[in-house]
């Protein structure tokens, strides 16, 4: 009987946590020349180590050469923690850009921990803004909110 034992407690260890949803804010800007932020959201272990790109938005109708990736490099904290070797467009990470609004993205499954959670946004002829939140796995509720390019973003536990 001891093997079913040790089966179902190292499932339960060895099992990541469920995820979060995390509901970004783009303020409507009262700017005579708008353009659409670039925004890059992503995880990484508080103590430091890898980061993990949750998501990507950025301009995809452009064309030729380098077309909207070539303005990725502004959301510079993301580009640094690793968005110079990612490869895009990345399949369920990155799409356009996004228009004022509240938009929900869901968190991946993380092994339970502590984590940052990291909101980018960058934006042309406008401002550049991070925002950073304590994430504790298995989650609880919590809310930060940006000052000029970014509004509230808060993560519930689903």
């Amino acid at each position: 009987m001891r093997p079913t034992t040790f089966a179902l407690l190292g499932g339960v260890i060895a099992a990541p946590a469920s995820a979060s949803t995390v509901t970004i804010t783009i303020p409507k800007q009262d700017v005579a020349e708008y353009h659409r932020p670039y925004v890059a959201m992503w995880v990484e272990p508080a103590g430091g180590g890898a980061a993990r790109t949750v998501a990507l938005w950025y301009e995809t109708k452009k064309t030729g050469k380098e077309a909207g990736t070539k303005y990725l490099a502004d959301l510079r904290s993301w580009w640094r923690k690793g968005g110079r070797s990612m490869t895009v467009p990345a399949d369920g990470v990155s799409g356009a850009t996004r228009a004022p609004g509240q938009y929900s993205v869901k968190l991946p499954d993380l092994k339970p921990g502590q984590y940052v959670l990291n909101v980018e946004a960058a934006r042309e002829t406008g401002g550049r803004e991070l925002v950073t939140l304590p994430l504790t796995v298995p989650a609880p509720n919590a809310r930060a909110a940006g000052k000029s390019e970014l509004g509230a973003i808060t993560l519930s536990a689903r």
